[in-house]
């Protein structure tokens, strides 16, 4: 069982907990760095760490994403009250507000396995299985990352789960986000994804009902920690 700290850090902002994660995740790559030249007495262990997280309004941009996704412009955000960054993970734009749980893994996936497109599925896996547990169907739609609901049905289609991530020498940063209570509508400022065709939707939409942020964040703890055949210790 791999150790991974555990941290839930609440409402926080989005470039601040940007920067918590470059910071972990640099410090990884340094440690990997220096230990390729280092004798193996010397050699020093890397952390793992996931994060779990709530933003304020903000759009976020993937690297290979267009910013004509984004259907408001400076005059609008501030309208909605929400920032706009372009980031460094994968994929196109998204939006994170209150009633989302974003989580973030930093984890060294040579202590896992060194397979990016396992290590997205076994993402996707975590919240297929929390949802279930909450009486939400939802799997994969062939062709898009994420987790969706009515995957046979292309015209109900919707998404409920975003995922974008980054690797750098097999430490990954960034991660998924699970519209829980989420509020919709501000996603109709942008194209979520770069995909014009589909919805999304929160668990607080399925259900008819808010869902308890600390029992989905307790379900997918569990899953991570199964999947990952991982142990999470408080940070």
């Amino acid at each position: 069982m791999q150790k991974v700290l555990y941290k839930n850090l609440g409402l926080i902002d989005f470039k601040k907990a940007w920067k918590l994660q470059e910071r972990l995740s640099n410090e990884a790559v340094q440690i990997k760095t220096e230990n390729r030249k280092s004798p193996q007495a010397l050699q020093k262990e890397t952390t793992s760490t996931l994060l779990f997280c709530e933003h304020p309004n903000v759009f976020t941009l993937g690297k290979s994403g267009s910013v004509d996704n984004l259907l408001i412009d400076e005059e609008g955000l501030k309208t909605v009250d929400a920032a706009f960054y372009k980031t460094n993970r994968g994929g196109d734009i998204t939006y994170h507000g209150p009633g989302q749980i974003v989580g973030y893994p930093i984890l060294d996936l040579d202590k896992f396995f060194t397979d990016i497109h396992k290590y997205l599925r076994f993402l996707e896996e975590m919240v297929i299985l929390t949802l279930a547990e909450f009486g939400i169907e939802s799997g994969r739609y062939s062709g898009y990352t994420g987790v969706w609901l009515d995957v046979e049905n292309p015209l109900k289609a919707r998404k409920i789960c975003a995922i974008g991530v980054r690797c750098s020498r097999w430490v990954t940063m960034h991660g998924f986000a699970l519209n829980a209570n989420t509020d919709l509508s501000y996603f109709k400022n942008i194209i979520p994804c770069g995909i014009d065709d589909k919805h999304v939707t929160s668990m607080e939409k399925e259900l008819g009902q808010k869902v308890d942020l600390n029992n989905v964040t307790t379900s997918l703890k569990k899953h991570f920690c199964e999947l990952f055949e991982a142990e999470l210790v408080d940070a």
